[in-house]
């Protein structure tokens, strides 16, 4: 190969094989199709192995990002994984649907003159093959401590935790307030981005390390925090999420067909839209769909749409598409589906039929101002511009806020203003000695891996409190 050849190989991404977007569109199969093991070893052969890597740094939990991407680059596949595990519980999940761009991808020094080594892919590529091949984490576990502790919440907050802890010895229980264990990652995310399979191994792998899962067990009616303590436990970690959903309040809101993503979401997840017609989930099918919002979750909601029969979908956001926060990838992939975009719009009011079913809304056209406290640019109505789109179905994906039934049953657990657990960012300890709390409770709407960070940090401190407590 020619220099200038060798160069330019060395710059090219690897793409990673999807399904066409005219197919897609109408299954619930995942969308990307993974590496295989040479495409694999071609992208991990583009990593310079810096000295000081910038990737690990944008990695909250601090996977060592050379040393698994140089074991696939040499074919070792199974070592790969193991690396990875040293730090990430969650490899198949991670790999799938964390915003590396934002974090490991965003530090990748290649991104001066090309494009950075596709981390996530790799990861991902690494827990498929240990999947396939029937590899097991087969974590170092330390004798027996005799303390247990609860985990509240079974999404990527409480299953790290619940991993870490096990692996120094502590005896784990999971309380789910849903019939399946996964959290946000099972209700949340449709079938085509993060197939149900994929979390089920991961929890099952917790399992034959020995955690115990309680489905159908909400704390906070079902136990109380106290309760917990009362029936043994030394030390309980809360990682429920936020999910209460926002709404506009706007006039009209309270028409039929119109719903929260999480709902949507949640249907469409628990009750296997994905598998219509074996299964007849009792969700609403619009055939002209409006989108309210434009994060991950409203690119999820639209595209989730499109699969069940939608005519049209339209993410309909006040901003411009730079300052869309969900991921890029689910920007493109929405609009190869052929998923609108109605930007710089807001919803005003809702229109009804004599039957009180939703048959569009009343628009205004916005334009960008001085930035406000998101740094984003303060979008601004513009009088006068008023317009009205049909529709028969709205979903709305504006956030969302702290689940209080938790948080109010907890006497002593201090809240900041907006409802969420307050919590030391280093440790997770709240204001009641022996409860740890981390993820979207604490910090909001966040990132898988952000999430997955807090539990890590949480760990480390329960830890240490249940090793100087004994």
């Amino acid at each position: 190969m020619a220099g200038n050849e060798a160069v330019t190989e060395k710059k090219t991404r690897v793409a990673m094989p999807e399904q066409e977007p005219d197919y897609r569109r109408r299954n619930f199969e995942e969308v990307p199709l993974g590496y295989t093991p040479e495409m694999a070893v071609k992208e991990a052969s583009r990593c310079l192995q810096c000295k000081s890597p910038s990737c690990v740094e944008g990695c909250p939990v601090e996977i060592d990002i050379p040393a698994f991407i140089q074991l696939i680059k040499e074919e070792k596949f199974d070592e790969a994984i193991k690396k990875i595990w040293e730090k990430n519980r969650l490899p198949a999940v991670c790999g799938r649907v964390c915003p590396q761009e934002n974090q490991c991808e965003g530090r990748c020094v290649l991104m001066k003159k090309g494009r950075p080594i596709a981390i996530g892919n790799l990861e991902r590529f690494a827990a498929d093959f240990a999947r396939e091949k029937g590899i097991e984490e087969a974590s170092p576990r330390l004798v027996p401590t005799g303390k247990k502790v609860a985990i509240v919440g079974s999404g990527p907050a409480g299953l790290t935790a619940a991993a870490d802890l096990m692996a120094k010895g502590h005896q784990v229980t999971i309380f789910e307030a849903l019939h399946k264990p996964g959290g946000v990652l099972v209700y949340g995310i449709p079938e085509f981005r993060l197939p149900k399979d994929i979390v089920a191994d991961e929890v099952e792998s917790l399992e034959r390390q020995g955690a115990e899962i309680e489905c159908n067990t909400v704390v906070g009616r079902t136990v109380t925090i106290n309760e917990l303590f009362e029936e043994g436990y030394d030390a309980v970690f809360i990682g429920v999420g936020a999910g209460l959903p926002k709404f506009m309040n706007i006039p009209g809101e309270n028409l039929v067909g119109i719903m929260s993503a999480n709902e949507y979401l949640t249907r469409a997840n628990l009750m296997k839209v994905y598998l219509f017609p074996e299964y007849d989930t009792p969700i609403p099918k619009g055939k002209n769909v409006a989108v309210l919002g434009a994060g991950n979750v409203a690119m999820d909601s639209g595209r989730t749409a499109m699969r069940l029969g939608a005519d049209t979908v339209r993410i309909v956001y006040r901003r411009s598409r730079e300052e869309m926060p969900a991921r890029a990838a689910e920007i493109h992939h929405a609009e190869e589906e052929g998923i609108e975009f109605l930007l710089l719009t807001n919803p005003i009011r809702f229109l009804g039929d004599d039957r009180g079913r939703v048959v569009g809304m009343e628009c205004i056209k916005m334009e960008l101002g001085e930035p406000d406290a998101s740094g984003r640019r303060r979008p601004v109505a513009i009088e006068g511009s008023e317009f009205e789109i049909s529709c028969d179905l709205v979903i709305i994906a504006v956030g969302t806020d702290a689940n209080p039934l938790l948080t109010r049953s907890t006497e002593g657990l201090k809240l900041n203003k907006w409802g969420y657990i307050e919590a030391d960012p280093d440790t997770g300890k709240t204001s009641i000695e022996g409860v740890w709390a981390g993820g979207d409770i604490v910090t909001g709407s966040a990132t898988v891996i952000q999430a997955m960070g807090a539990g890590r940090r949480a760990a480390r401190s329960i830890h240490e409190y249940l090793t100087h407590n004994s």
